[in-house]
């Protein structure tokens, strides 16, 4: 993988994680809906990638779930965040807006030398 291929891959891993547990902070969600909202968002994840994730996040007391009959297959399992989950949410929010904004005035900075 060459280098910049590997930066790229390392920026979307940073992301992946709060991404996710944004899309569970706006309601109750079945992984394929998660898929579905990433995709949406042209950010691609696979359910190799989800499941462990998930499950990471589950053991780290920010996720629970349930699970629901469904009309078209197996029982679904739907996650929502915890209290601590939605704290946690709350706190990469705000250090995510300052870290998009510190990028965006390094990156943007008119007053290169």
């Amino acid at each position: 993988m060459s280098n910049l291929e590997n930066t790229k891959a390392q920026m979307r891993k940073g992301v992946l994680e709060y991404c996710i547990l944004s899309i569970i902070g706006q309601g109750e969600a079945y992984p394929s809906e998660i898929i579905t909202n990433m995709k949406d968002a042209k950010l691609i994840i696979v359910e190799g990638t989800l499941y462990p994730l998930l499950t990471r996040l589950k053991n780290a007391g920010l996720l629970t779930y349930r699970w629901e009959e469904s009309q078209s297959g197996p029982p679904r399992k739907y996650y929502k965040l915890t209290q601590i989950g939605t704290e946690f949410l709350k706190e990469l929010s705000g250090t995510w807006n300052e870290l998009s904004n510190a990028v965006k005035l390094t990156t943007n900075n008119p007053h290169k030398s």
